[in-house]
């Protein structure tokens, strides 16, 4: 792809036509949006933080008569590449489109634009006795826009869904400029084909959504939560199972090997478990008088499976600190690996406790390390691969092509909600056919005949 890059002349029409207050080149500020999470990096030639949507309109409307690429960035919490700049180009960050623009406690509905942070709309439906349960990891800073570009899952995603069960309808802009309102703003509707389905998880490669009509449920009355430690992890999966087997739902079902144990030891609200051991972390919600039975019921069922400890979260202080250590596991990684790769399978219930014993030949056939946790309760394991040392990134791929074509072999997937983005690319053939991947390359190219939004993800031969 030949695109023109963002010369003086550029820039000056650019920013004449959106308002310079809106544009930033200088190197210094540029650099923050060359990352996101992952281990990639590409600087942008150029930012551009617009407010309205006509402004973003108008910079697609540019990017097509001047063929440079547009890259658009929530937060930057993706662990993927899906927010920079292969090729250069601009970067539309989104992060002054942040306003709640209406609770609606009559019909359920949030209207929202998408730099808001997913937590702030969390607190801003709880106010109101609502609920928004989708729940990313970085939900503190992680934006609704990012969320529904990568249909972004998290615990609660096990009992409510993901964020695509969230969005009613969405305004986007199109590649080409133009600006469409898909889905409804009611619980049901089947006129036309599905665009925001389609739009929300395609990784901001079909359009840039400017604003989300997002689906509230009431909040549930009461949450009760444990944590229970088993002698393996392959014991703790198989507990998962179970729990799942005998029709109980918890609202989240997490799991922690011992090496993400070891790393987040000293956040725990207990004395963490030593060797090989495993833990779950379960939460119960909704009435009152149910949510301490279920935990008592699946605590149970725990022991039954050869848990050798079950913690109660005694006040929602403790449990707070179980779920800040849970979600600080996959920093903690990677700030201690030099080199780290983030996988995010998924795989049948019934399969789980086989991929967990299979990983530590994984690790001794390729010399790496391999940290597991995430949402055991719907499959989803965080295969965090590391190494210890950037010169055995060829290696650390090879590893991990390993462990996905099993992944697919038991029948999973290779992404559950972290996307596909740049860094998962090269992988995309082994999951989707040649007719597949045709149907879908010819939707982008419906979409986007120019191939100036975001270029360089989920598909490498466009």
């Amino acid at each position: 792809m030949n695109y023109s890059p963002i010369t003086e002349t550029v820039r000056t029409r650019i920013c004449a036509e959106l308002g310079s207050e809106c544009a930033l080149h200088a190197p210094e500020a540029l650099a923050p949006y060359g990352r996101d999470a992952s281990e990639l990096c590409h600087t942008p030639e150029l930012v551009i933080l617009p407010k309205t949507t006509e402004q973003v309109s108008q910079l697609l409307r540019l990017a097509n008569e001047l063929r440079f690429p547009v890259t658009p960035r929530g937060a930057g919490t993706g662990l993927s590449g899906g927010c920079l700049t292969p090729f250069g180009g601009v970067v539309l960050s989104l992060e002054r489109m942040d306003r709640i623009l209406a609770i609606d406690a009559d019909n359920l509905v949030a209207e929202v634009e998408p730099g808001v942070i997913t937590q702030t709309l969390r607190d801003a439906a709880q106010a109101k006795g609502l609920f928004y349960p989708p729940d990313p990891a970085g939900m503190d800073k992680s934006t609704i826009g990012g969320n529904a570009a990568t249909n972004a899952g998290g615990p609660a995603c096990l009992k409510y869904g993901v964020t695509r069960d969230y969005v009613l309808g969405l305004e986007a802009v199109l590649p080409t400029g133009e600006v469409i309102r898909a889905g409804t703003r009611t619980r049901k509707g089947v006129v036309g084909y599905d665009l925001a389905r389609l739009i929300v998880g395609s990784e901001g490669t079909l359009g840039i959504i400017t604003g989300l009509t997002l689906k509230l449920i009431p909040h549930p009355k009461a949450v009760a939560g444990m944590a229970a430690v088993f002698p393996s992890m392959a014991m703790a999966m198989r507990a998962v199972s179970e729990i799942m087997r005998r029709g109980f739902l918890p609202s989240a079902l997490e799991f922690m090997d011992h090496k993400c144990i070891g790393l987040v030891r000293d956040l725990l609200p207990f004395p963490a478990p030593e060797g090989q051991a495993a833990m779950l972390v379960i939460e119960s919600d909704g009435a009152a008088g149910q949510v301490g039975a279920d935990i008592e019921a699946m605590a149970a069922v725990c022991s039954e499976l050869g848990a050798t400890g079950i913690l109660r979260a005694r006040d929602q202080a403790e449990a707070g600190r179980v779920w800040a250590a849970r979600r600080a596991v996959s920093l903690r990684i990677h700030d201690s690996a030099p080199l780290y790769m983030s996988e995010d399978i998924v795989v049948p219930l019934g399969n789980i406790a086989e991929l967990a014993a299979e990983l530590p030949g994984f690790e001794e056939r390729f010399g790496l390390k391999v940290y597991a946790f995430g949402h055991a309760g719907d499959g989803n394991m965080h295969l965090n691969v590391t190494a210890p040392d950037k010169s055995h990134k060829p290696r650390a791929m090879e590893g991990a092509r390993a462990i996905l074509a099993r992944v697919l072999e038991l029948g999973g997937t290779i992404s559950g909600e972290h996307g596909i983005g740049e860094a998962k690319m090269p992988f995309v053939p082994m999951e989707l056919s040649p007719a597949s991947m045709r149907l879908q390359k010819g939707i982008k190219r419906l979409f986007d005949p120019n191939l100036i939004l975001n270029p360089g993800k989920i598909f490498e031969d466009l």
